[in-house]
């Protein structure tokens, strides 16, 4: 009985101290005010970047960027609109960059005559860029930047 009691003062002070769900807010990131069990409005579309130049890497290995739009591009198991500028074959007339070489590659290594099957999918690794200032601060540093920090003399 007194165990029982204990139980029932502990959920009530827990109660008590935290109030409900609706009643909670954040009044900053990227919810704003909107109380954590409603959905808040949809952020407004922003324009797509559309440009012809090559972003920086920020990090050794990342996928490039995409720098044009590619809205209604159709990719697929039966299609892939980015081979129509990048395939191997097309790169001369549209001035394109090529399809890496390692899109070449099967999991063992070995090279394909065509783009693997497991690099079909471009937007699963490469992301097209909006015009937008980022939702939150943002204090990354490259890896360049890092080693001439790291090095009195500058890079190593």
């Amino acid at each position: 009985m007194i165990r029982q009691a204990r139980i029932v003062l502990l959920v009530a002070a827990i109660a008590a101290g935290t109030g409900t769900l609706a009643a909670q807010t954040l009044t900053s990131g990227l919810r704003g005010a909107t109380p954590l069990n409603d959905e808040g409005p949809a952020s407004p579309m922003t324009p797509t970047r559309n440009t012809s130049e090559r972003e920086m890497r920020n990090y050794p290995e990342q996928p490039p960027v995409i720098p044009h739009s590619i809205d209604g591009y159709q990719i697929d198991l039966n299609s892939n609109k980015c081979l129509t500028c990048h395939a191997r074959a097309r790169t001369g007339e549209s001035q394109a960059p090529m399809v890496s070489i390692t899109h070449f590659m099967d999991r063992d290594g070995q090279f394909l005559a065509s783009i693997s099957p497991r690099r079909f999918f471009c937007t699963e690794c490469h992301v097209s860029q909006n015009v937008t200032n980022p939702p939150v601060s943002n204090d990354f540093v490259d890896v360049d930047t890092m080693l001439s920090r790291a090095a009195p003399g500058g890079r190593r």
